[in-house]
């Protein structure tokens, strides 16, 4: 992997060559670029290039005691778009990469020409703000990492998804260290997507995992998007991505071809 330094801080990346529009892969919380294996192999045999990132506190890139805010990460991918001159990407975020994206397209506006994102938590339903609390709160004591694999266990996956790759995802994920656990997912919470509204600009696809409730009030996400597009998994948890990357990758595709031709 190759690595970029952003105010003494490693950020690493995996590349694959090729065309535009540069494709941006943004992974989750406590997951690695890993977690778009599919995708960069897809996309680059497509012919664009392709960039999977290891956000600060994840995978490779480095892991400072510090706030980890969807605000930091976004910053950290401008950062990247412009040393590697990445020019009208398209971002795609799984989970929390998803809200990292879309954070990316509020505060910069001019960069993306689309975003993507799957089954992310963006404007969540109201309901989930005191079961996530308490869920932090438990990550703060000296059993996180078994809270957070029960927590993974119960609310990820279906029983149909399959049994070794649940196993190697909840491996990665109970291995982050405990503050980025805990400052990520706060991060992600606090996260208003209303700062959207009148700032946002990039057409954006918004792919739910066959779970219920779904991770985002959709009605209040369509009044903060200006061009919002809907897609739906059969079939397949949170990790949709790994799960069935035919019916993510095809989606992704369609959506391209309609939202980058109108936008042009």
């Amino acid at each position: 992997m190759k690595s970029l330094r952003r105010n003494g801080v490693a950020l690493f990346y995996e590349e694959a060559d090729g065309g535009e529009p540069p494709i941006v892969l943004v992974h989750g919380w406590c997951c690695d670029h890993s977690f778009f294996a599919p995708q960069l192999e897809h996309f680059a045999r497509a012919g664009h290039r392709v960039v999977a990132v290891d956000l600060r506190g994840h995978g490779q890139s480095d892991k400072p005691e510090q706030p980890y805010t969807m605000q930091i990460f976004a910053d950290d991918l401008a950062f990247l778009c412009g040393e590697l001159k990445l020019v009208k990407p398209v971002v795609i975020g799984h989970s929390m990469g998803g809200v990292v994206a879309f954070a990316f397209a509020v505060r910069y506006p001019k960069l993306p020409s689309a975003i993507v994102t799957i089954d992310a938590g963006l404007a969540p339903p109201q309901a989930v703000g005191t079961a996530l609390s308490n869920f932090i709160d438990r990550l703060r004591g000296p059993g996180y990492r078994t809270a957070l694999g029960d927590y993974a266990t119960s609310a990820l996956f279906l029983p149909s998804d399959d049994a070794e790759r649940k196993a190697r995802i909840l491996a990665i994920m109970i291995a982050a260290p405990q503050h980025v656990v805990v400052s990520a997912l706060e991060g992600g919470h606090a996260y208003d997507a209303s700062e959207a509204k009148g700032r946002l600009v990039a057409p954006v696809l918004y792919i739910a995992a066959d779970e219920s409730p779904p991770r985002a009030d959709m009605a209040r996400l369509r009044e903060l998007v200006p061009e919002l597009y809907y897609g739906h998994i059969v079939g397949s948890g949170h990790f949709c991505q790994l799960e069935v990357p035919q019916q993510v990758n095809a989606m992704i595709d369609r959506f391209l071809v309609i939202a980058l031709s109108s936008s042009r």
